[in-house]
């Protein structure tokens, strides 16, 4: 009996919990998804993990390097003196074991500094590719939004319009009103439906951008609460930003560290004409056999010293990749001004898109407001007969198009402001925690 009411207990606790509305997926939820499932995130996972390599290799030029070598030779020799002949047939095999440890070798020296720069443009890549990740995923998160607001605009339309409409039918019918109330009222529900079937597909597709992104189309996301206000930028000058930017942009620092490495390559071709210096020592064990397959004695032989090498003349390819190499820093040099200034000139305007982006919210609401009260104002002048058909539905058509336009100044204002913080290389996790706590 026991067993019996427990299982009816579970099982209605099953059904409980299935009656309970889903939860909305929030922007920080996907965020996290997109870290684990976007391609191109993990590509960049990868691209950091190779970099880092850079600074091993490079390390490698300055180390020894120890190296096992054998041979065995098949000799036959004719020795022919004074008419006589004297063929001699043997074997010889050996081998040698041989360390060289790099002295002064000028372009290893150079090529781990260029290892060491190296993982610095893996790590800014990678930062960059998060910060990209941020804002693709919050443009696709908002991008959702957009289309649902202009969804639920056009059924909320078309919904009144229909109301509308059977209003003008009655009206007609009872002598009130003319067959042209009824027309406009049809003509406007026709035009609703077509964009409540524009808006189904445009929030489909907007729904499967982000599957691309997380793996997967969440029903419902999180919206903005509008009672939480949206801070302005602080410092609310533009010059701040645009002078931060400059400096600590990430593609900026990526064009800096691209110019640390030519610059380090010039350096490094050019030691092409220096002198190498290296420690080598070797011991090595050799042995010959005879053409009876008598055993000659072992000879064990070793060596320590240093060696030196002076390239002459190599044909003019140092030279010529010298001038290549200075050339190669200039365009990086000159690459280097231009992220300046286009992180500059996205950090000014992001900034005025946070700015106005504030400035038209505040107009919204004061016009969403005006618009309901317009539109109260024309169905009460429709009911009283002061105002015609035509009216009223125009008066509605501006409250949900003030609506929808509303909810796409929340949300490009939000994108504006994490853009604005990318410009100046600050975009972190933080700032998708910071959006994640103005949703409900």
């Amino acid at each position: 009996m026991m067993m019996k009411q427990l299982f009816f207990l579970l099982l209605y606790a099953v059904f409980l919990l299935a009656a309970l509305p889903a939860r909305a997926v929030d922007l920080l939820r996907v965020y996290h998804l997109a870290q684990q499932y976007d391609a191109e995130f993990s590509a960049a996972r990868a691209n950091l993990e190779a970099g880092r390599e850079q600074a091993a290799q490079g390390l490698a030029g300055l180390l020894p390097s120890l190296t096992l070598s054998g041979e065995t030779l098949w000799h036959d020799n004719e020795i022919s003196s004074r008419g006589v002949s004297d063929d001699r047939r043997y074997n010889s095999h050996g081998y040698a074991l041989t360390l060289t440890q790099p002295v002064f070798r000028w372009q290893n020296f150079v090529a781990y500094d260029q290892g060491k720069i190296a993982v610095a443009l893996a790590e800014a890549r990678f930062v960059e590719a998060g910060q990209n990740l941020i804002l693709r995923v919050s443009s696709a998160y908002f991008d959702v939004l957009n289309a649902l607001a202009t969804l639920e605009a056009a059924r909320a339309q078309k919904t009144a319009i229909a109301q509308q409409l059977e209003q003008a039918k009655l009206n007609f019918e009872v002598g009130t009103a003319t067959i042209v109330d009824a027309v406009e009222a049809q003509s406007r529900y026709d035009l609703a439906q077509a964009q409540e079937i524009a808006g189904e597909n445009e929030l489909e597709i907007r729904r499967e951008t982000l599957r691309v992104l997380i793996g997967e189309a969440p029903e419902m996301l999180a919206r903005l609460n509008p009672d939480k206000p949206i801070l302005p930028p602080q410092p609310v000058q533009m010059p701040p930003w645009a002078e931060a930017a400059q400096k600590n942009n990430v593609s900026v620092l990526i064009a800096a560290h691209s110019a640390d490495i030519a610059d380090k390559e010039m350096s490094r071709v050019r030691a092409g004409h220096y002198p190498t210096v290296d420690l080598v020592a070797s011991s090595g064990r050799s042995r010959t056999l005879d053409g009876s397959g008598a055993t000659r004695p072992e000879t064990d032989s070793g060596s320590i010293g240093l060696q030196l090498n002076l390239p002459l003349f190599q044909g003019g390819y140092v030279s010529s990749k010298a001038r290549e190499a200075a050339a190669n820093h200039q365009a990086a040099l000159a690459l280097l001004e231009s992220a300046r200034r286009n992180a500059a000139l996205l950090a000014r305007q992001n900034f005025l898109g946070v700015v106005n982006g504030l400035a038209q919210i505040k107009a919204l609401e004061a016009a969403l407001a005006s618009s309901l009260t317009s539109l109260e104002h024309n169905k009460t002048g429709y009911e009283v007969g002061v105002r015609i058909n035509i009216d009223v539905l125009n008066a509605e058509q501006q409250v949900f198009t003030t609506r929808r336009d509303l909810a796409r100044a929340y949300h490009d204002t939000l994108l504006a402001r994490l853009r604005l913080k990318a410009a100046i290389g600050t975009l972190t996790e933080a700032d998708i925690v910071e959006i994640n706590a103005l949703l409900k």
